[in-house]
């Protein structure tokens, strides 16, 4: 099993930036990469950024491409999402996820399905 933990969520102003964390637990060896998503009310899980535990390949959703950064930390077991020029449609429930099947291709993390375990979720609000 897999425990993820998700925190930085909070409230910024629209073009103001914001670090999340997702720290992970238990059987992390078990993980091949990471992914975070977002959700607002209404709204179907949209993918967000993912990237493995071992390489240097990240992947990301279009939207976020040139302004997300995602980065890991081995030793601390830990994901982090930077999110800069943040706009109010991006306010949304922000979810950690860990995947334990391995994929060849970085395409295959986009989706919410290839996950097993997934974090609480942080809640990130961006006013205007």
């Amino acid at each position: 099993q897999v425990q993820l933990v998700e925190s930085g969520g909070g409230l910024v102003q629209a073009g103001g930036s914001l670090r999340l964390s997702c720290a992970a637990s238990g059987r992390t060896e078990s993980s091949y990469a990471m992914g975070w998503f977002r959700q607002t009310p209404g709204k179907e899980r949209e993918f967000v950024a993912a990237l493995r535990w071992s390489g240097s390949s990240t992947y990301y959703a279009d939207s976020v491409k040139c302004r997300f950064t995602i980065s890991r930390d081995n030793a601390k077991a830990t994901v982090y999402l930077r999110m800069n020029s943040l706009n109010p449609e991006e306010t949304a429930v922000y979810y950690c996820a860990a995947s334990t099947t391995y994929y060849s291709s970085n395409g295959y993390y986009r989706f919410g399905n290839v996950y097993d375990y997934w974090g609480q979720g942080t809640q990130v609000t961006v006013s205007s």
